[in-house]
């Protein structure tokens, strides 16, 4: 008997990466450059799929995305706790291993969409983006930011891709 049933669609780009095509009205950040982070908008705050711009279309109407899990990518993150009436209220250092969430705030700054605080300045859920990680085995990891006032870390960060939806 022959097999009638294919599989037209592609899972995955090359060695189990997830690359995948999103038109860029989708993202939070429609925006985004190469290299920044990425959340595809969802109907529900904080359950979203989140990756890294790879790259973007000439007509500039989609990217491709790493959706990958496991994949360490430097980032900036904002080193923000909380938000009060809709400004950075506390901060804190960012040592391996703690959560970083794409942070949609309007305070952000330019450059970075990353941070450490799990609600937006509107109280909204922020998606999991990732974890701070080491770079590489000479990469001491050491907690940075201050606890007193904002900063702008560049650090790397494993993004935590589409897993954050396998749960759901």
């Amino acid at each position: 008997m022959v097999d009638t049933i294919k599989n037209y669609y592609e899972v995955a780009s090359e060695n189990g990466a997830l690359h995948w095509d999103v038109t860029r009205s989708r993202l939070e950040y429609s925006a985004g450059l190469e290299t920044n982070p990425a959340a595809v908008l969802s109907d529900t705050n904080g359950i979203q799929a989140t990756g890294t711009i790879l790259s973007i279309s000439k007509d500039e109407l989609s990217c491709v995305i790493d959706f990958t899990p496991t994949m360490v990518y430097r980032q900036n993150v904002r080193n923000v706790l909380t938000y009060n009436t809709g400004a950075e209220a506390t901060w804190g250092t960012i040592a391996e291993g703690d959560t970083i969430y794409y942070d949609r705030s309007a305070t952000m700054p330019a450059d970075c969409h990353l941070s450490t605080s799990p609600l937006d300045s509107t109280g909204a859920a922020n998606p999991i983006f990732g974890m701070r990680v080491k770079e590489n085995a000479e990469d001491t990891c050491v907690a940075v930011g201050t606890t007193v006032a904002g900063s702008t870390e560049y650090i790397a960060v494993m993004q935590l891709g589409i897993a954050s939806l396998a749960s759901l």
